[in-house]
């Protein structure tokens, strides 16, 4: 297994760093580029910025904030938020995103994954997969798009293996149930992900103590773990989440921390 990866998220509205329970009652968290840059100092391997109110609000990606946070930064930044099309794309990638990440345009346009891929790369291509347990679907976990207000009817982990199939590089599902939560990472979805997909995995929605990011790869099976609420509030540093990951036997990069 390679080095787990840690990845802060950075949820955007109206240039604030925001983040929320189940998805709503969004509290401030910050400036988006002091963020940024403590992240990295602190030894960030990755970061996401999810511009989270671009498709409830009908909008494309603010290009400003992704320009202001990857001028502060040199680790891969994955961007997300309104993207619906291969000029979308490039034009975050332009503006300093190293990855994009799409949800709900992939889900309307499955074959935008496919042009993606064949314009960009995979490497660039980041499907994120928000999902809410339904006992209906085979796996009983359905698919949500628009911020996680609409479900779609569609089988979630099966939607994994589609985009798979599509070319894209990187899965990154989400649970509704547990987003922001801090009760622990939703493992039964993520490792229904995990064992359904061969594509690097990233954790997300729920971590609130050490023990549920190492969870997350050794129950859940993922290669990237995201948080937000437990690195904005301060509740842990990436320094502690690293230190305890690797007292666990598990590969973690610790040269970059420099706080």
């Amino acid at each position: 297994m390679s080095a787990i990866k840690i990845m802060p998220c950075l949820d955007m509205k109206d240039g604030r760093v925001v983040k929320g329970v189940h998805f709503v009652d969004l509290q401030d968290a910050g400036d988006p580029v002091k963020n940024a840059a403590f992240y990295q100092a602190e030894g960030a391997d990755e970061l996401a910025m999810l511009d989270i109110a671009a498709t409830l609000e009908n909008r494309k990606t603010r290009l400003e904030w992704v320009r202001n946070v990857s001028m502060v930064i040199d680790i891969p930044l994955t961007v997300g938020g309104g993207i619906a099309n291969l000029e979308d794309i490039d034009l975050v990638l332009k503006a300093g995103a190293d990855k994009i990440s799409m949800n709900s345009a992939a889900v309307k346009d499955p074959d935008l994954i496919k042009r993606a891929v064949a314009e960009y790369g995979s490497g660039k291509i980041t499907i994120a997969i928000d999902a809410r347990r339904n006992k209906t679907m085979p796996s009983g976990f359905e698919l949500v798009v628009s911020g996680g207000t609409k479900p779609v009817g569609k089988d979630a982990v099966a939607w994994a293996e589609e985009c798979q199939e599509l070319g894209a590089g990187v899965i990154l599902p989400t649970s509704m149930d547990g987003d922001g939560t801090q009760a622990g990472y939703d493992l039964e979805f993520t490792r229904a992900i995990s064992d359904a997909v061969e594509l690097p995995v990233i954790a997300s929605g729920g971590a609130g103590t050490l023990e549920h990011f190492y969870e997350a790869v050794v129950k859940g099976g993922a290669d990237i773990v995201l948080a937000a609420s437990v690195f904005h509030f301060r509740i842990l540093s990436i320094k502690q989440v690293k230190e305890y990951l690797k007292s666990k036997g598990l590969e973690v990069n610790l040269e970059d921390s420099t706080i």
